[in-house]
């Protein structure tokens, strides 16, 4: 039985208690107990369900502002006697709803497969002494389930049986921490003697921390004796363990937390573009309400007979209506199409991303995935690049590449040993001697200070045959086996080594202390053969060095520092000879630590700090993690663009900045920044002043002496130029965003960005996974509201991840990726996701917007200027049908494609020149200068349809039996130039044509033909009226009109065709690569400019 105390909140003081029985034993009669009710093990990440599709989907739909102004819209035309009928509104209003609801609806289905794909995934549960399958939905808690390798485990268990003899078992937790290595859980004590009187208590597990304390007998447990959902078993056979919280309620459930909206900044000029037009509308319906009454109130305007006078102007109740009238009238200047286009482009344009094969790793047979499709278009305005830098900027591939024993260097090319300036000399023959047992025991102490575990069965993707969970140790282990000794595994409690004489030694593993991030250093108890106690000891020199001799450390130290400053990463080890009491004590307190049930890792931690004191150095060793493949071209390319790369590290400085010069980040003319605590230390001042010195020092440097930045020069282009980077540590970093009130750091902040922000790149080191938040949020919140972009491939970046955009598949696990909006296999591919796919989405759909809103306002300006020659009576100048079909079906599919499969400029010279990508940066394209030169555009083509049909009307026989055209005349070849100019607008602008874009460019003139015969040729039973009788084809049967629809569509195309004519002459006098460069930005610019 379990007695489980659970706190599922944030209030401490309000805790579930729960009794579990193993295997649903019936309670005893002693015991007065209400059988409780926990939930089932369905796993339901789904949004809708069937009954609630609807009503929920709708709702969500109609708190989008557009969606909402339209639906007012519709409302007003059904109940206010308006010119335009319901339909023109109703219908794209239903097809925006419907496309968007099927696309969430399609969403939702993949959720709720993946969801089912978990809930009937079969599983073995012990009932009654046999074994049974049942759906994993169907376990309950206190179900005993069997688990065999490989196998996730489908709800929280606690480990009771292994099928290894030392009752352990490894499992990898990369769904949930995105940890890949395995990590080693242990079964309850006792659990075979005693099941049935299984007791536990667990009272913290919060959605935070989850951690599991319990109590068994006078045995503790804890997190390694629990089994998470969605971990998995590796190497080992089979286990049992007891279902302890299922569904909602494990631990993967709760800590779910789904990542906040982001919204892009084309989003946002979209919404600055819809007020300016909504104003133009409202504008546009005053001054025709205003008119209207004054025109109507003149002597004579309203005494013919067939116009009835109107009522005087105080009906303002008539006014209003008007008013509204009008409104609908011109609701169209607003392109509510356009958001289900914008969507619709930014879905499918997402699959270019995961269909690129040069994002394909074969590798690990994967390759880009997009977890939201919302800011492709961002991918080409980042100004600024976090990225960490292991695993991200290098491989995390783990090399032992030397070690360091009492001042010797010790390299596997020449297996010997050799003086190497750091030591005085190699002494006589006993010092020798000495110095051969010390080499021995440092490799003893490399083979037994681990975590690491033998793979039974040696596999392809195993590293080595050692299984850990991390490379480091295997590492190190691989690393002694070089030099002679051979870790061999576990028996039981005991380890087995190989000497380099062949000898299997021997020693009993008594304790470990585990590798924390706090502590930075793991230690192990053994006893040897011999009946001695030792202690081992490995961790960063920071750990290391205050608790060995002084003497021992000037030996060690220089050879750390050299490491380093080479880009390896190093580790010091150390020895302990324990003697009976200092073991008996170690002992004791770490056992009675272990069965705290408050304060144990408090407790711990003295226990921990207390036994490893006056220890004695015997070496350090070198790792090298080796750099991503281009990860210094990729740097390189990214700096060209104009964006500014941050490290942000918890590596020790040195390490980080000799990557930093391997990428290219720092050249050797770059002069540095340092900002550390050791740069801070000053005897006789306080560190707030030094700090606040050395900002003011450096910001004088690198801000106020340094000469302005010329928009578009490089880096390689400005070597006159002093460039600078900036180092800071996780500890100044503290002093720097927490300073105290009381001393002059209140522009501390201030300073530290601006001088950021003038360096080419900024190195954090010893960050921890907070800070980084801290500083991507910092920079995205400064002047300009910069876009970010965050890279990390571990669960201590997702943090920074959540905070930016992009996450990166690395060797750690998926967290990062599945907390990302992007993830690419390796950061070579960087490139081309930025300067390729990013550049090209942006230009994409920011023409896509600007082309929207000058489509509209050519659209509805003659039907505005309509109303001063129609008595501004509401009269519509488009059939109803026009109205509707002109955002859907006549200019929708053009655009789409357009701003699918565009390129301005062409992939490949995009990735070669990467200061394009600075031409678009800062939203260029979607400014205000471009949305004026739009504007006017349409301005202009609005007035040139409008008055040069009415030109065409001055003759009053414009067909050869002498009949003159109406109304529905005038506002059909209207239409027919509107719709004429603007698609053959678009597809000037293309320049990378395909069979698509042909396609739908013609076929969309084709049906605006057809459909206009269609409809106007056929007498429909369901029109009350029919406006467009036969009107297209009497129209298309008179010559002027002919004439006059060429000659308007030549006219409003005029200044696009002189520009590519300007453009052309360039292009031919662009033969060399050179000419070729410049007018690729003179084109660009051009765009930017005039946007044509």
């Amino acid at each position: 039985v379990f007695r489980c105390c659970l706190n599922f909140g944030r209030d401490e003081r309000k805790v579930d208690s729960r009794t579990i029985y193993v295997g649903h034993r019936p309670c005893p009669a002693t015991e007065a107990l209400i059988p409780p009710k926990f939930c089932d093990n369905r796993i339901v990440s789904s949004k809708y369900t069937v009954w609630n599709f609807l009503p929920k989907n709708l709702f969500e739909q109609f708190r989008r502002i557009a969606n909402f102004y339209f639906l007012i819209i519709f409302l007003v035309q059904v109940i206010v006697d308006t010119p335009t009928s319901p339909v023109t509104s109703g219908l794209p209003l239903f097809f925006v709803i419907t496309v968007t609801a099927i696309k969430q609806g399609y969403e939702d289905w993949l959720r709720h497969k993946a969801d089912n794909e978990v809930n009937k995934y079969l599983v073995t549960v012990l009932e009654d002494g046999r074994r049974a399958c049942k759906e994993s939905e169907k376990i309950k808690v206190g179900d005993v389930v069997e688990v065999v390798e490989d196998e996730t485990f489908p709800c929280d268990l606690i480990l009771l049986q292994s099928s290894r003899e030392d009752e352990t078992c490894f499992v990898t937790t990369a769904s949930l921490d995105g940890e890949s290595n395995h990590k080693t859980h242990y079964t309850v004590p006792d659990t075979e003697r005693n099941l049935e009187s299984l007791s536990a208590m667990n009272p913290c597990c919060t959605s935070i921390q989850n951690k599991l304390q319990l109590i068994v007998d006078r045995s503790s447990l804890g997190p390694e004796n629990l089994l998470l959902k969605g971990a998995t078993l590796k190497n080992t056979q089979k286990i049992y363990g007891v279902a302890v919280y299922s569904g909602m309620e494990t631990k993967m459930a709760l800590n779910y937390q789904g990542k906040s909206q982001k919204r892009s900044a084309v989003e946002k000029s979209i919404n600055a573009f819809l007020l300016v037009y909504l104003c133009i509308l409202v504008s546009k319906a005053l001054v025709c309400t205003t008119l209207k009454y004054v025109w109507q109130n003149r002597p004579g305007q309203d005494e013919p007979w067939y116009n009835q006078k109107t009522q005087k102007e105080k009906d303002y109740l008539k006014m209003f209506t008007d008013f509204l009238s009008f409104m609908v009238l011109f609701n169209f200047i607003i392109p509510v199409s356009m958001y289900v286009t914008v969507e619709m482009q930014k879905f499918l344009g997402s699959f270019f991303i995961s269909w690129d094969k040069d994002f394909f790793d074969p590798e690990i047979q994967e390759g880009a995935l997009v977890n939201t499709s919302d800011l492709n278009e961002e991918l080409g305005q980042v100004e600024y690049v976090f990225t960490d830098k292991t695993g991200t900027l290098t491989q995390n591939n783990m090399e032992f590449i030397e070690c360091c024993i009492d001042g010797f260097q010790y390299k596997y090319a020449d297996s010997g040993t050799e003086l190497d300036g750091f030591c005085v000399t190699d002494g006589p023959v006993n010092i020798l001697q000495q110095k051969a047992g010390r080499e021995e025991l440092f490799l003893r102490a490399l083979c037994l200070c681990h975590t690491v575990q033998v793979k039974e069965t040696v596999g392809p993707a195993d590293l080595g045959g050692f299984i850990a969970s991390s490379p480091d140790e295997v590492a190190l282990v691989k690393g002694a086996m070089k030099y002679g000794f051979k870790f061999l595994g576990m028996e039981s409690k005991n380890m087995r080594v190989m000497n380099r004489n062949n000898d299997v030694e021997t020693y009993e593993l008594l304790h470990v202390l585990n590798f924390d991030p706090v502590r930075r250093r793991m230690s192990v108890i053994v006893r040897t053969k011999s009946g001695d106690t030792m202690l081992f000891c490995k961790g960063a020199d920071s750990s290391i060095f205050p608790r060995v001799r002084q003497e021992e450390v000037d030996r060690i130290r220089m050879h750390v520092e050299r490491n380093a400053t080479e880009g390896y990463r190093t580790l010091c080890v150390a020895y302990k000879l324990l003697s009976r009491e200092e073991y008996d004590q170690a002992d004791t307190g770490l056992r009675e630590a272990k069965l705290a049930l408050q304060d144990r890792e408090e407790k711990l931690m003295a226990v921990y700090n207390q036994v490893e004191t006056g220890m004695s150095l015997i070496g350090a060793t070198a790792v090298e993690d080796r750099l991503q493949e281009e990860a210094a071209e990729t740097m390189e390319a990214l700096q060209g663009a104009g964006m500014k790369v941050w490290v942000l590290t918890g590596d020790k400085m040195e390490t980080a900045k000799s990557t930093c010069y391997a990428c290219r980040l720092f050249q050797r003319s770059t002069e540095l920044l340092e900002l550390t605590v050791r740069t801070l230390v000053d005897l006789g001042r306080k560190r707030e002043e030094r700090l606040h010195e050395l900002l003011l020092d450096y910001h004088k440097r690198a801000v106020q002496d340094a000469p302005p930045i010329k928009a578009g020069v490089t880096r390689s282009w400005s070597s006159a130029n002093q460039d600078y980077g900036f180092i800071i540590d996780g500890a100044t970093l503290s002093l720097v965003l927490n300073s105290s009130p009381e001393s002059n750091s209140s522009c501390y902040k201030s300073l530290f960005l601006q001088i950021c922000q003038n360096c080419t790149t900024v190195l954090c080191c010893r960050m921890a996974p907070l800070q980084k938040a801290q500083i991507v949020k910092m920079v995205k919140n400064c002047k300009g509201s910069p876009i970010t972009l965050s890279i990390g491939d571990g669960a201590n970046d997702v943090s920074m991840i959540l905070e930016a955009h992009v996450g990166i598949k690395g060797r750690e696990g998926r967290q990062a990726v599945r907390n990302s909006d992007y993830a690419i296999p390796k950061l070579k591919h960087l490139k081309k996701l930025l300067l390729g796919h990013g550049h090209l989405y942006y230009v994409r759909i920011a023409h896509l917007v600007q082309y929207f809103f000058y489509k509209n306002l050519c659209f509805i300006l003659p039907q505005f200027l309509y109303q001063f020659f129609c008595g501004y009576s509401q009269q519509p100048l488009y059939d109803a049908a026009y109205l509707t079909m002109y955002n859907i079906c006549f200019t929708s599919m053009p655009i789409l494609a357009n701003s699918l499969l565009e390129q301005h400029i062409c992939m490949e010279v995009l990735m070669d020149n990467a200061a394009l990508y600075r031409d678009v940066a800062k939203n260029a394209m979607l400014g205000w200068g471009p949305f004026l030169y739009w504007t006017l555009l349409g301005v202009y083509q609005g007035l040139l349809f409008f008055f040069g049909v009415r030109f065409l009307f001055s003759n009053p026989a414009l067909q050869d039996n002498g009949q003159v055209f109406g109304n529905w005349s005038y506002g059909t070849i209207v239409f027919t130039v509107l719709v004429f100019t603007v698609t053959l607008k678009l597809a000037m602008d293309t320049r990378h044509w395909t069979w698509i874009n042909h396609f739908v460019i013609w076929g969309s003139l084709a049906f605006y033909m057809f459909f206009s015969f269609f409809w106007g040729g056929i007498i429909w039973p369901f029109l009350r009226q029919q406006r467009l009788y036969f009107v297209f084809a009497n129209m298309l049967s008179s010559v002027s009109a002919w004439l006059i629809i060429i000659l308007l569509i030549l006219l409003s195309l005029l200044p696009e065709i002189l520009l590519l004519v300007l453009r052309n002459g360039i292009r031919r006098r662009s033969d060399a690569p050179v000419f070729l460069f410049i007018h690729n930005h003179l084109c660009l610019n051009l765009e930017l400019t005039f946007c044509p």
